[in-house]
Formats: structure tokens, C-alpha cells, sequence
């Protein structure tokens, strides 16, 4: 029999054991084996649940009980949790965590200790709540060299916007009702400042390219700025607007690791993304481009990730050989500034003809956006592709003192 523990029993780790004991029969039959949660780790009391036996309130409890096999870190945040699962790895047990700030920040170091141990560090529900994604990566995808990895990995931001291309909602009334719908935060930040799309597309990239990528070498940019203007310039483009987390391999080695809003074509897979739902695109040398779409958090469906992890380490009689990649000494992140896109910018200007015509002479491929009830004194372009660097060397040479930036976002083709 597989003894199991759950740290934590906020939303995801309730919807685990409920999962769990609703669904116990086929978990057991999958996993070839009896299966029990033995211990839940909570400082809360629930006196009122029939499973309310199983609470404890000592962590060493768990850490020091030899039957327990396999522990389910669903606490998130970085401490204790690292803390926890460091020292579980140490005794001999294998991990399962939802937690993608402790993946992000200490992956490379969590899945040594656990080779080192013989045992498992498993994350499904880290990325993409329960899209399957981690798994197909390092497994189903294996034998191809992933050029590309880019997707919408935040729902509340996605919501935020689907609701300002779709009806017209500025971004505080859309963030409200994402908040009054239990989709935002309080606190939103993590998401609408893109903290969190970030690391997800750190966990996809340092499996799908061998090495760690650490937060902090990410270029991060949020949704706050984002206006109507900019929706409905996109719509004249021929596109909308999405935050896309990017992670690709350059012909140099480099990667470019990057979140940030971006025009997308209307013909893409992406962009038909909406609401809270998650898509994350796999561009493989064999299979091309490879989709995966579905709720990217909530409850049972994070819980449904966790709880297949929990399966697949009972089974295991070893450590997981392909979900692994080595720590990263030296930042492997090209700088952002360097690559080039093109640009959608907004401008204002007193004399609006005149830069279009000076822009139009600098760059000649640029491509002029209209919208209903625009003012005079605005101009929205697209530019071809230049970098961060080319871009500023241009707009020095065609702005006016009087003219301002009112909104920059670049285009990405999926």
C-alpha cells in the first residue's frame, strides 16, 4: 500500500483529497496498488470533515512516518515549502507540488536531491493547472528538438482581457469583475504584472532546454498599461491582444525568455484563447506546432494534475530520467533588447502628417492603424522588425520634442 500525505488544504489541496477519495477505486487501479492519504498538513482545524482524522498540525509527523511514500505540496510559496521538500527528497520520499514559485526559484536544486535519493520531484500542476503539459513534454515530445515554446499561461489575465476585446470593458472595470468572480487576487500583481506567466514559461523553458532560468533574467512585462485604443488598433490590424510567455532557442545558443503583451494575428491558435482557459504552443522539429488548451487553474483541475503526480510516484520504483534539467551558472538569457520584432506604437503629435510622412521615409514597410473616434493629434503604426535598439535609434530621429509614446507593444507571429 501507498501512504500519502497532503501539505496544505486551501483550495487546491481540498479539491486533492476530495479528488482523491471520490475517485479512489480507479486511482488504486491505476496505480496498480491500495493508496491512502494518511496525514493532512494544515495549521487550521476542520472538525466538521469526515476525513478530519487525518489533520496534523507537525510536519514531523509526516517527515519521519517510513510508510509515507509520496507527500503532495500544495501550500505554495517558497517557504517552508522549499524547506519541506528539500528535507522530504533527503528522507527518501517523493514530492508532488502545484507550486510554481518553488519550481521556478529551486528546480534545478529539488530534482538533484531527488536523484540523488532514488526518488521523484514531480510538477504537472505547476504550468497550465490540468493541461497536461509537463509530462508530454519530457515524454510524448522526446525525440524532438523544441525550437519553441509561447502560450497564454495566466487565466486572469486572460479574462481581463477577453473582456476588453469582447465587450469593451477598460482594464480596472474588467479587473474588478475578474476579482468579484474569485478569478483575481486582492492582490493582483502576480498576475496582471505578468509574475506569473513568468514563471511557468521558466519551468517550460528549463525543461525544454536543459538548463535553469532563473525569474529574475526574464523580461517581464504586465497588462496595466494596456487601453481600449490599443484593442481597438489591434482589431483594425487585424488581430488582438494576448500576454504571451516565450520561451526560444537562438541560432547562437542563447535563448530569448520573455513575457509580455503582443499583437496576435487572428489566424492563430492563440488568439482564439479566451476567457480563463490556457494555450500553450510546442514547436517541435518533427510534430511543427503542437497545442494545449484547457482551464489553467482552478480547483479539481490543478487538483487532477497533483493527483495523477501522486499516482505516477507510487508506481515509480525509480527516479524519473527525462524530467531533469542541470542548474545554470552563467545566465543563458540573450538580452531582450537585442531581438527583433515588430512594433505597434502609439503616438500623439501636434503635427500628426508630418510624422507619418517622416516615419513612412525611415521606415518604409510600416503600416498605419485607424480607429473609430481617433484624434486628430494620434497616429498608430506597426513597424517592420527591428530590435529595442534600432527602434530607439529611429524614433530619435523622427519624433518631435512635443510628440509622446502613448502605448509600444510588439507583434508576434503564431
Amino acid at each position: 500500500m501507498a501512504k500519502v500525505a497532503v501539505l496544505g488544504h486551501g483550495v487546491v489541496g481540498s479539491g486533492v483529497v476530495e479528488l482523491f477519495e471520490k475517485n479512489r477505486n480507479s486511482i488504486e487501479a491505476k496505480a496498480g496498488q491500495p493508496m491512502e492519504v494518511k496525514y493532512i498538513l494544515d495549521i487550521r482545524d476542520f472538525p466538521d470533515l469526515p476525513y478530519s482524522d487525518k489533520f496534523t498540525k507537525d510536519f514531523n509527523q509526516i517527515l519521519n512516518d517510513e510508510e509515507v511514500s509520496v507527500v503532495a505540496e500544495v501550500m505554495g510559496g517558497l517557504s517552508p515549502a522549499f524547506e519541506y521538500v528539500k528535507s522530504l527528497l533527503e528522507k527518501g520520499k517523493s514530492v508532488v507540488t502545484s507550486n510554481k514559485e518553488l519550481v521556478a526559484a529551486k528546480g534545478a536544486e529539488l530534482l538533484r536531491i531527488a536523484r540523488e535519493h532514488n526518488v521523484n520531484f514531480f510538477f504537472e500542476a505547476s504550468v497550465g493547472g490540468g493541461i497536461p503539459i509537463i509530462r508530454p513534454m519530457h515524454q510524448c515530445l522526446a525525440a524532438n528538438q523544441i525550437s519553441e515554446v509561447a502560450g497564454i499561461l495566466n487565466g486572469t489575465t486572460n479574462f481581463i482581457l477577453t473582456k476588453m476585446i469582447q465587450e469593451q470593458m477598460d482594464f480596472d472595470e474588467a479587473l474588478e469583475l475578474a476579482q468579484q468572480l474569485g478569478y483575481a487576487e486582492r492582490n493582483p500583481a502576480a498576475d496582471v504584472e505578468g509574475q506569473d506567466t513568468c514563471r511557468k514559461i521558466c519551468i517550460l523553458a528549463s525543461l525544454a532546454y536543459g538548463k535553469h532560468v532563473y525569474p529574475n533574467n526574464v523580461y517581464t512585462e504586465g497588462i496595466t498599461n494596456l487601453t481600449l485604443e490599443d484593442v481597438a488598433y489591434a482589431e483594425d490590424w487585424g488581430g488582438v491582444i494576448k500576454l504571451i510567455g516565450r520561451a526560444k532557442r537562438l541560432d547562437e545558443g542563447k535563448l530569448t525568455v520573455t513575457v509580455f503583451p503582443a499583437f496576435i494575428g487572428k489566424h492563430s491558435q492563440l488568439a482564439n484563447i479566451d476567457d480563463v482557459f490556457n494555450g500553450i504552443l510546442i514547436r517541435g522539429d518533427a510534430t511543427g506546432d503542437v497545442v494545449f488548451y484547457g482551464r489553467g487553474a482552478g480547483k479539481f483541475p490543478t487538483a487532477s494534475a497533483v493527483v495523477a503526480d501522486m499516482i505516477d510516484a507510487a508506481k515509480a520504483n525509480t527516479t524519473s530520467k527525462s524530467l531533469n534539467w542541470e542548474d545554470s551558472t552563467e545566465n543563458q538569457v540573450a538580452d531582450y533588447r537585442t531581438i527583433a520584432y515588430p512594433f505597434y506604437l502609439r503616438i500623439r503629435s501636434d503635427n500628426p502628417e508630418q510624422l507619418e510622412k517622416k516615419i513612412h521615409a525611415a521606415m518604409l514597410d510600416s503600416v498605419f492603424l485607424s480607429r473609430r473616434q481617433q484624434p486628430q493629434e494620434e497616429l498608430a503604426v506597426v513597424t517592420p522588425a527591428m530590435d529595442d535598439y534600432q527602434l530607439e535609434k529611429v524614433l530619435k530621429e523622427v519624433l518631435d520634442n512635443n510628440d509622446s509614446i502613448l502605448g509600444k507593444i510588439r507583434v508576434l507571429d503564431y
